[in-house]
């Protein structure tokens, strides 16, 4: 009997895990009950270390293999991540695993990520006929937390010395099994901006009297518009969101300032850099030519998710020989989303993958789903569990490419 086959007897206990956690979900470095059950989910499964703590909340589990030195490829450490946590939404799904706290939920698969690791290590507790180890990292907070950063700050790579890592996370819209992957940007940097426009306020029938900051934010919001149209390059995609406009209590007052806030997304830290100065220079100058002044703050946040080549190309050819080359998709569209793995990337090569969740419809959830689209953040998503083995022999395949 193969591992694969093991793994099918055992795929009730993993779909039974990550409905477990989907059940409890946990926020941002609050994964406490999630990583004490993947901790001793990993003991029960026999690898050979399990570090908890890392990161705050983070969890490693190491598997040695039997080969001593390094694989012929000159690798002797790979690292495989999975995020645990969940997201500050309400489900509205009422399925027996919907969450059962209100204002939490797995929104974005990561349930499924956790256990499809986690299968993985199924396999190759039963099968180490390769080099050097393989690092299971299960990361805290990667929704707006930079657990990610949290872990490598911690220490993940002086403890684990991986020499590439990966990542896969479920992409609904892309079909059922079908891998994505891109020898590149496969997702954007994430900055929050904040303006506060400073004016004179006034009674609304007296404008005269003041200087309208609300006025002053409108053209604001239209010159961001031609940073993105006239100051970046056309071949750099940009995307400036202003999401808030924050102004006054009364509605016959003009009042005295006016707060924007938004987002800005780049696939690259050059256009960053140009996108930055240019909101910073528009600030300081347009509000003047107003008699009104603003204070222009950016904060930013994760980097862009940019793949290196050698070892995506590795990951395309085990996909390939995994699900064959009509369900491989490379290069597949960049999304403009935005993920902390990319912090893991700068520290080392590797890359970061799509695995189809099928379509929007989510034909997959069971009864007692909401109406809305299987969607990534949306209230009515699940994870495909039928996902979990091909994640898992895909993990397992891949460290036996690179490590063999």
């Amino acid at each position: 009997m193969g591992h694969s086959d093991n793994l099918s007897l055992r795929l009730e206990e993993f779909v039974a895990f990550r409905r477990d956690i989907h059940a409890h979900p946990e926020l941002r470095f609050e994964e406490e009950r999630t990583a004490r059950r993947v901790a001793e989910q990993l003991r029960l499964l026999g690898v050979d270390q399990v570090v908890e703590g890392l990161g705050k909340t983070g969890v490693v589990g190491v598997i040695n293999g039997t080969r001593s030195g390094a694989s012929p490829k000159g690798l002797r450490s790979i690292g495989f991540r999975a995020d645990m946590d969940a997201l500050p939404m309400t489900e509205k799904n009422v399925f027996a695993h919907a969450s059962r706290y209100a204002g939490k939920m797995h929104a974005c698969g990561h349930d499924g990520h956790t256990a499809m690791l986690l299968a993985a290590a199924s396999l190759l507790v039963k099968d180490r006929d390769f080099h050097g180890r393989v690092a299971l990292i299960f990361q805290p907070a990667e929704e707006g937390g930079g657990g990610a950063k949290s872990m490598i700050e911690d220490g993940l790579f002086e403890k684990f010395d991986c020499d590439q890592v990966f990542a896969i996370h479920n992409w609904p819209g892309l079909a059922e099994g079908t891998f994505g992957l891109n020898p590149g940007p496969m997702m954007a940097s994430s900055n929050q901006f904040e303006v506060k426009v400073v004016g004179k306020g006034a009674h609304a029938a007296m404008p005269h009297l003041g200087v309208d900051p609300v006025l002053v934010a409108s053209h604001l919001i239209q010159a961001f518009q031609s940073v993105v149209t006239r100051t970046s390059k056309p071949v750099e995609p940009v995307v400036i969101s202003v999401t808030q406009v924050q102004a006054g209590e009364a509605v016959n007052v003009i009042p005295d300032h006016c707060l924007l806030k938004g987002t800005v997304r780049t696939f690259s830290i050059e256009a960053l850099d140009v996108v930055e100065e240019a909101m910073r220079h528009i600030c300081q100058t347009l509000p003047t030519a107003f008699h009104a002044s603003a204070e222009f703050q950016f904060d930013r946040q994760y980097p862009p998710t940019i793949n290196h080549k050698a070892p995506t190309a590795v990951a395309e050819q085990v996909a390939t020989e995994l699900v064959g080359s009509d369900r491989v998709v490379m290069p597949v569209e960049p999304t403009m989303g935005a993920e902390d793995f990319a912090y893991m990337l700068l520290e080392r090569p590797g890359s970061y993958i799509f695995l189809g969740n099928g379509d929007l419809t989510g034909a997959h959830r069971e009864a007692g789903h909401g109406l809305g689209p299987c969607a990534l953040h949306n209230p009515c998503y699940d994870f495909n569990d039928r996902l979990i083995p091909i994640g898992a022999t895909f993990w397992r395949a891949l460290s036996r490419q690179l490590l063999a």
